[in-house]
């Protein structure tokens, strides 16, 4: 019966999010797509990082670390998830992190994801140093 119980809540805790906005302060940066704003782990929807285990992925994520780290940012969920986080659209004072990123040479657009949204605003830069990842 404990069992059942404990089920039931995982299965109903996980939509919880879905579709929703959350707000609050941003504890940890793991790369430049990925934040964690009041313990939720946030995927930003439509963004092509490169990987920390690149030295053009380490600056990206020291960017996103001075650009958010301890600020407090607004993230509208779209209720999809990639592996532990919730995929999302997060705003600092009410611009677009993704797109503050990508202006800034360390993203680019992953238009499977974004209809394109950021797609004009990549570097030349940018496009010459990261690798656009293949399910973009």
């Amino acid at each position: 019966m404990i069992w059942k119980a404990m089920f039931f809540s995982l299965l109903f805790a996980a939509p919880a999010l879905a579709d929703r906005t959350i707000e609050g302060r941003v504890t940890v940066v793991r790369d430049v797509d990925t934040i964690v704003v009041a313990g939720t782990p946030v995927r930003l929807n439509g963004l092509d990082g490169p990987e920390t285990s690149t030295r053009i992925g380490r600056d990206a994520r020291a960017f996103m670390v001075r650009l958010v780290r301890g600020e407090t940012v607004v993230c509208q969920l779209n209720g999809e998830r990639t592996y532990d986080r919730w995929v999302g659209t997060c705003f600092l004072d009410g611009q677009d992190i993704a797109a503050i990123a990508v202006t800034n040479g360390h993203a680019l657009d992953c238009q499977r994801y974004s209809g394109g949204r950021y797609r004009g605003l990549e570097t030349p830069a940018a496009r010459s140093r990261i690798q656009r990842a293949g399910y973009c």
